[in-house]
């Protein structure tokens, strides 16, 4: 049984966070489910409904847009049907040189990777203040542990999630509002044909399921954790990135990048 009673997902038309509303509604949560997609959303909906008889609402919204940003921010703040656990799970990447990068979809990630992340967290913690309990997952990924070379603004998007979620967890302590940064490194999804990255040189073993980022997320946040790294290869490597120096680690991260590209 789960402990949330009505979750936000966005993004969750695949991915992980097509996996986190399958878990949680699994669970018994009731689900709002965001994304772009109203028809891959409602097919979702209807399966999830039908099988695990939870309420499944949906919200086609554009998050790169104030438009599509206020539509869930009003959503989140709706006391008629409260919401208590928000996985801001929605993003895009950019792999290649910077300038290379067409400049709207650059601008486009930090619309969705950051500001839309900033706009449904102020929204969610207002309400979830009010009503004394709360969760917030912020998806972001290994790449906040260091400068990521050949894709700067992506690393740099997701540095600013997980130190936010960690000032964060800090500042409402004691509120009953838990907050985690979860940080999956390499996951079997479509995110990485849809950022233009190879998957080549990267071995089979290394690859997480949504499912276990997921396990890992919602029991680190029920635990009271501000960062979660799922898998043991990506926790070893979030550990080295404390104790080597940044130049050899964005040199070695640049050197894949150039294999990538």
């Amino acid at each position: 049984m789960s402990d949330w009673r009505r979750a936000v997902v966005t993004g969750a038309s695949s991915g992980i966070g097509e996996a986190f509303a399958r878990r949680l509604g699994a669970d018994g949560t009731d689900l709002v489910l965001v994304a772009r997609s109203a028809d891959t959303l409602q097919r979702l909906a209807d399966e999830l409904g039908e099988r695990s008889g939870v309420t499944v609402e949906v919200c086609a919204a554009d998050l790169t847009t104030p438009d599509g940003c206020a539509t869930v921010a009003a959503r989140l703040a709706d006391d008629t049907a409260p919401v208590d656990l928000l996985v801001n799970n929605a993003g895009i990447g950019t792999s290649g040189a910077f300038g290379s990068i067409e400049l709207q979809r650059e601008v486009d990630l930090i619309a969705l990777n950051v500001t839309a992340v900033v706009r449904l967290t102020h929204a969610a913690v207002a309400r979830m203040r009010a009503q004394g309990r709360g969760g917030i997952i912020n998806v972001s990924s290994l790449t906040a542990f260091q400068p990521y070379p050949f894709g700067a603004n992506y690393g740099a998007s997701k540095a600013y999630v997980t130190s936010f979620s960690k000032a964060l967890h800090t500042e409402l302590a004691g509120t009953g509002v838990g907050v985690l940064a979860l940080c999956p490194g390499f996951t079997r999804t479509n995110f990485q044909s849809a950022a233009g990255i190879s998957r080549t040189p990267i071995p089979d073993w290394l690859w997480l399921q949504p499912e276990e980022v997921v396990d890992e997320g919602l029991a680190a946040l029920a635990a009271g954790r501000s960062v979660r790294v799922p898998g043991a290869a990506f926790k070893a490597w979030a550990g080295l990135t404390k104790v080597v120096p940044d130049a050899l680690i964005r040199r070695a991260l640049a050197s894949v990048g150039h294999r990538r590209h």
